[in-house]
């Protein structure tokens, strides 16, 4: 992987959270939610597994496509790459 790709897939993970850990938060909140469920008081709601799922994005602005490429860019420039504006 070159380092415009992986300043690409930074980029992005910024943006989204963490990469490839949502199947493994949807497992760990199915557990946490059947252990607080088996242990909660009588007339307690039960948990859903929502209650338990990280959010990521919580408190971040979103970015624009312009500026997600402006990100890429610079991490592209730090990581010593170089930016091709010739199009074929």
């Amino acid at each position: 992987m070159g380092s415009a790709e992986l300043a690409e897939w930074r980029a992005y993970e910024q943006l989204t959270g963490p990469l490839g850990g949502a199947r493994g938060d949807v497992q760990a909140a199915m557990v946490a939610s059947v252990i607080a469920g088996v242990n909660r008081g009588k007339g307690q709601r039960a948990p859903k597994i929502s209650d338990f799922m990280p959010r990521w994005d919580k408190g971040r602005v979103r970015k624009s496509p312009e500026e997600l490429f402006r990100v890429a860019q610079a991490a592209n420039a730090a990581l010593g790459g170089t930016f091709n504006t010739t199009t074929p």
